[in-house]
C-alpha cells in the first residue's frame, strides 16, 4: 500500500519548516504568496490530501452530523434528507448517513459506527422493531446531542420532530365518515411506533366522535409494503360485509391496494372510498387519484438539522427533551370522493 504524503514529507522536500506547510496549506496571511504557490504546487505533485478528520479532533469537532433512517428507498425519506442537507451544508456541517433497513439490529451497529465516527450530533428515526434506548446511551454520556425525527423515542435528553399523527389520522378518517363511509377499514403498520399508534387513535377517536364502535376485524396491521396492500385487497374480497372506506397508513401500500381491488372488480370510490398518507408522487399516478395526507418530510428535515445546530452552537440556552410539532394536511383527491345524494 502507499504511503500517505504528510506536510512533514513536504517540508523535508522543500527545506522549510512543518509549520510553514501547515500554514501555507491553510492560507495564513502570515506566509507570503510566492511560498504559498511554491507549496501548494509540491502537494499537488506529491497527491497530498490534507487530514481533515484529524484536524477536527483536534478542534474536539468533526462539523459532521450522523444521520440513522429506516429506508433510503423511500419518498418521504429522500425529501426529509434534502430538508436536512439544505441546512447542514449552508451551516458548515455534512452528513454521514446510514439505514436501519427496518432492524434494530442494523440501528445499533449503525450508531455504534455514527459513535466511532465522532459526530458532532445524531438524528435518527428508529426502525420498525426497535423498542429500547440503550445503543443511544452513550451518545448522551458524551454530550452529544441526539434527535428524533418522524419515528420518535421519547426521552428527557433529547429533542423530537414529528407532526400530530393523531390529528392525521382523525382527518383523514373524518374525511371518509363525511363522504358516508359507515364501516372503515384501517390498514397500518407496526403499533409500537409512534407513527403509526397516533394514527390509528386518530382513527378510533373520529369513529368514537360519529357514534361509531370500532370493530376490530376492520384493524389490519402490516408492513404496509405493496405486498401488503394486495393481501388487504383478498382480505376484503373473501369478507361478507366489507368495508365502503379505508384509511391506509402509507400512500405506496394504499395504491397497491386499490389496485388489487380494481382487479376484484369494486369500483373506487363508489364501492369502497380509499384515503392513504404522505402525499408521495405515486399518490397521482393511480387512476383515480389518492386522497392522502400531506406529510412536511423536507420541512422537518431542515427544522431537526437547525435545532440540532443550535444545541451544538448553544448548550446551555437550548432545552431538550421537547417537541416541535409540524402540521399535516388532508389533501382531497378522487379515491375518497364517493356520489352521495
Amino acid at each position: 500500500m502507499e504511503k500517505e504524503i504528510t506536510i512533514y514529507d513536504i517540508a523535508k522536500l522543500l527545506g522549510i519548516s512543518p509549520a510553514t506547510v501547515s500554514r501555507a496549506l491553510n492560507d495564513h496571511p502570515a506566509i507570503n504568496i510566492k511560498t504559498k504557490l511554491t507549496i501548494s504546487n509540491k502537494a499537488a505533485e506529491l497527491g497530498y490530501r490534507s487530514n481533515t478528520f484529524a484536524s477536527n479532533l483536534r478542534r474536539r469537532s468533526t462539523s459532521t452530523l450522523g444521520v440513522i433512517v429506516p429506508r433510503l428507498n423511500s419518498n418521504f425519506m429522500s425529501t426529509v434528507l434534502a430538508g436536512m442537507e439544505a441546512v447542514a451544508n449552508d451551516a458548515g456541517y455534512n452528513l454521514l448517513i446510514s439505514q436501519s433497513l427496518e432492524s434494530s439490529k442494523k440501528e445499533k451497529a449503525n450508531a455504534k459506527t455514527m459513535y466511532n465516527s465522532r459526530v458532532d450530533g445524531l438524528l435518527v428515526s428508529v426502525a420498525y422493531d426497535t423498542e429500547g434506548f440503550e445503543h443511544f446511551e452513550n451518545f448522551i454520556k458524551k454530550n452529544i446531542p441526539v434527535l428524533f425525527f418522524d419515528r420518535i423515542i421519547e426521552h428527557t435528553s433529547c429533542n423530537n420532530v414529528l407532526i400530530d399523527n393523531i390529528l392525521a389520522g382523525y382527518d383523514a378518517t373524518s374525511h371518509l365518515i363525511d363522504q358516508g363511509c359507515t364501516r372503515i377499514m384501517h390498514v397500518t403498520g407496526n403499533l409500537k411506533r409512534n407513527v403509526y399508534s397516533g394514527r390509528f387513535q386518530g382513527y378510533k377517536n373520529a369513529l368514537s366522535n360519529a357514534g361509531k364502535i370500532f370493530d376490530e376485524s376492520l384493524l389490519m396491521v402490516t408492513d404496509l409494503s405493496q405486498e401488503a396492500g394486495i393481501e388487504a385487497a383478498t382480505r376484503i374480497s373473501e369478507m361478507k360485509n366489507h368495508p365502503d372506506g379505508i384509511f391506509i397508513a402509507n400512500d405506496l401500500c394504499a395504491v397497491s391496494c386499490i389496485k388489487g381491488l380494481k382487479e376484484r372488480g369494486y369500483s373506487i370510490p363508489d364501492d369502497i372510498a380509499v384515503v392513504g398518507f404522505n402525499n408521495d408522487p405515486v399518490s397521482e399516478v393511480i387512476e383515480p387519484n389518492l386522497t392522502t395526507i400531506f406529510y412536511p418530510g423536507q420541512q422537518m428535515g431542515a427544522i431537526a438539522v437547525k435545532t440540532m445546530i443550535n444545541q451544538l452552537k448553544n448548550p446551555l440556552k437550548n432545552e431538550v427533551g421537547k417537541a416541535i410539532i409540524l402540521k399535516s394536511e388532508l389533501i382531497v383527491r378522487g379515491s375518497s370522493l364517493k356520489k352521495i345524494g
